[in-house]
């Protein structure tokens, strides 16, 4: 058979042999193999617990898949608390009619990304809907990590902390809506989708003192930093032209009337600090090859508490809004 059909999904025999030569194929480990109804884990330390479903159309992209996104987002959920990735839970719903390949093609694609953290799927879940019941695969995780790092918060932004992003920004909303709408963009316009554990075990093991870390996902960088300035009740102060944003994402901004702030990233993070550790940073991540034009984009201050203040090249400013309306739905 090449494609999904209703008795992959039924609980017989077709299921069964889809579970084991694809699904534990890919994943397996000795959690995961011994097919109970629950995966019992063992975990002494405090632990972050956080959980994500994926509609991402189209299910393929350059730089990613929905499989890809699946586990770099729940890992990048962990990581953005401090914690070590462990454990994850995948629950696929596929639509019959589903190429076979397709499917092999994108547990492969997580299977590769699980190989960059120290997560493990233990436990999982497999349905089949007819045709028209879903666009062809959902798949919701959820990840346990233990904490390594504790106290981050958006809670915790102080005046004098500096904003760091790990990247540009707004890669992985500009490539989706080039690949929906069949936008042609010159350049090498491509997801930023990836696994940051990498980069956050690194800031962790600097000794610096991290106040709070957020991954710039739906809503974007406008999104994360409103969100802390009205959860610490501070004004979060932007320099626009240090903002970095690549000349494929600027151009299709620029022809579509978007602002680059508001696109959704999927391997770009967000960092508040007390500014003097700031240099120290940036130089741990601009050492690794994922967040090597790492750069300083502002600093927190008491000017106006609740909002986040975008200052232009030319000496002017404006507030740097929440994004309104549906920019771009089925995203991730």
């Amino acid at each position: 058979m090449t494609h999904i059909q209703l008795s992959h999904g039924g609980g017989g025999e077709e299921m069964n042999r889809l579970i084991h030569s694809l699904f534990f194929e890919a994943f397996g480990n000795e959690t995961l193999l011994q097919s109970e109804d629950a995966a019992a884990l063992h975990i002494k330390s405090p632990i972050a617990f956080t959980t994500d479903g994926f509609t991402v159309s189209p299910l393929f992209f350059e730089g990613g898949d929905i499989g890809k996104i699946a586990i770099a987002g729940t890992v990048n959920d962990l990581a953005m608390m401090g914690a070590r990735p462990l454990y994850l839970s995948a629950a696929f719903i596929i639509e019959e009619g589903l190429a076979l390949e397709d499917l092999r093609r994108i547990v492969a694609s997580m299977s590769a990304e699980l190989a960059r953290s120290s997560a493990r799927i233990v436990c999982g879940d497999t349905k089949v809907v007819p045709k028209g019941a879903c666009d062809k695969l959902f798949i919701t995780t959820s990840g346990i990590g233990e904490i390594v790092y504790g106290g981050i918060s958006a809670h915790r932004l102080c005046a004098g902390d500096a904003i760091i992003v790990s990247r540009d920004i707004g890669a992985h909303g500009a490539t989706v809506l080039a690949a929906r709408e069949g936008i042609g963009i010159w350049g090498d316009l491509r997801s930023d989708c990836a696994t940051l554990w990498g980069a956050v075990a690194a800031l962790l093991e600097g000794a610096l003192s991290i106040h709070a870390l957020r991954d710039a996902t739906r809503g974007g960088l406008a999104a994360v930093l409103n969100e802390w300035a009205v959860a610490s009740n501070v004004c979060i102060e932007l320099e626009e032209e240090a903002i970095p944003i690549s000349g494929p994402v600027r151009g299709l901004c620029e022809l579509l009337g978007f602002e680059a702030t508001d696109f959704a990233n999927e391997g770009t993070f967000v960092l508040a600090l007390p500014k003097a550790q700031a240099p120290r940073a940036l130089e741990i991540l601009r050492a690794m090859e994922l967040t090597c034009n790492a750069a300083l984009i502002g600093e927190v201050s008491q000017k106006r508490p609740g909002r986040v203040i975008l200052k232009s090249p030319w000496g002017s400013s404006r507030y740097l809004e929440l994004p309104k309306g549906e920019l771009l739905p089925r995203i991730c």
